[in-house]
């Protein structure tokens, strides 16, 4: 009952100087809605960038080319490749909890089709290629086992490769020239847009791994080993296993491969805008703790405003933490409205500059819960030391006080 007592004076002596009472809250408002906006952003940014990873496949692990050292000259990441067919087949066949397999070669590449040109990317890949990456075909089909096996002149192209070569028509069954070799045109994927890179994942012509290596490339080495573990619970086992059989198969020489799981890949993907996240939100905590400052200013105001009220509340039995509870309650009221008024701009804001930009966003229950609890710990904070001067105010100078 004394706390809601407490309560109703506070409410009624912030009603009484409405305007400034709101003015004062206005920095509290602007805060928490600056954090929650700005975090929102950042964790939109975020997942985005994580849905692009997971769209490339689930619990899957890559093999790249790693350094090289070619007569006594060292060369970084990727200078030359020395995976082969058989590294491939001996990870399928001795590597225990690999559920799917395709080796990776690719090359830029001009191709003719329809009486016009396009340049692009041409995969070479197995036919568990699609399962991997959770694609689908979207009319046609993809190639098959048998063709792997003849190195068979076939393809599937990406939706931008049958937009800008047949545009409208349709291409199933069509011949496509790759390097002047005609390819069967079995299947036309799905579209999957952009990946995290800012490369068109849809610009892609994929044929037979093959195919590729003897009429297309004509070289013996991949550009990588991509594996789909069977479970996430098995991805560090595997990735091992995978890190021990190559570097066996190259008699203990120094490592000319480097093996990576996905999450790393996410990891590193997601560095970025984590920090920016970070940052936004530590940028737009600053207008929280100037809001802060503001309701100690305007409470340092009410206590000598209120000086004659304070000993007049002395002098008829009030003790001093009847003051400082009264003083700090209305302090922490204000915090809280705009907290409360902050965290509704703030999620309206979010969704405003999504409509209008067309930017992901991702409103943080997390980050609603601290920045409402950050701003009631800055009422007290911020309140604490006017309610504590009213407290300790002398009554018999406050009844002088004109």
């Amino acid at each position: 009952m004394r706390l809601l007592n407490t309560i109703t004076v506070a409410l009624r002596a912030l009603r009484r100087n409405l305007m400034r009472s709101v003015l004062t809250a206005l920095g509290i408002i602007i805060g928490v809605a600056a954090v929650i906006a700005m975090v929102s952003i950042g964790n939109g940014a975020k997942s985005q960038v994580e849905g692009q990873i997971a769209s490339l496949g689930q619990n899957i692990i890559s093999v790249f080319p790693g350094n090289a050292t070619t007569g006594g000259v060292r060369g970084g990441f990727g200078s030359a490749s020395s995976l082969t067919i058989e590294d491939a087949q001996a990870i399928q066949n001795e590597v225990v909890g690999v559920a799917n397999l395709t080796p990776d070669i690719r090359d830029r590449t001009q191709i003719l089709a329809n009486g016009l040109n396009w340049s692009t990317t041409v995969y070479g890949e197995d036919v568990s290629y699609l399962d991997i990456r959770l694609w689908s075909v979207a009319s046609g089909a993809m190639f098959t086992e048998s063709d792997v096996r003849s190195a068979a002149k076939v393809c599937v192209i990406g939706q931008t490769v049958a937009e800008q070569i047949f545009q409208g028509e349709d291409p199933i069954g069509q011949t496509l020239r790759l390097r002047n070799i005609p390819f069967k045109i079995l299947g036309v994927l799905s579209p999957k847009g952009f990946n995290f890179f800012g490369q068109d994942q849809d610009d892609v012509v994929i044929i037979p791994y093959t195919s590729h290596l003897k009429r297309i490339a004509r070289r013996p080495f991949l550009n990588s080993i991509t594996i789909q573990a069977e479970s996430p619970e098995q991805m560090a086992r595997i990735q091992q296993d995978i890190s021990d059989l190559l570097q066996q198969r190259r008699n203990n020489r120094e490592p000319d491969f480097s093996v990576r799981n996905q999450q790393e890949l996410a990891e590193a993907a997601t560095a970025t805008t984590r920090t920016m996240t970070v940052l936004l939100g530590a940028i737009a905590g600053v207008s929280l703790i100037v809001g802060g400052i503001g309701i100690m200013n305007i409470m340092l105001v009410s206590v000598t405003e209120r000086t004659r009220e304070i000993g007049i509340r002395l002098a008829v039995g009030a003790h001093g933490r009847d003051v400082l509870l009264q003083f700090l309650t209305e302090a922490i009221i204000l915090s809280l409205m705009g907290g409360a008024l902050g965290i509704a701009l703030g999620i309206g804001s979010s969704q405003l500059i999504s409509e209008l930009n067309g930017w992901p966003v991702l409103v943080s229950e997390s980050a609603v819960i601290g920045a409402f609890i950050f701003s009631a710990a800055i009422g007290v904070f911020f309140g604490f030391y006017p309610a504590r001067k009213a407290a300790q105010l002398d009554p018999i100078e406050a009844l002088r006080y004109e």
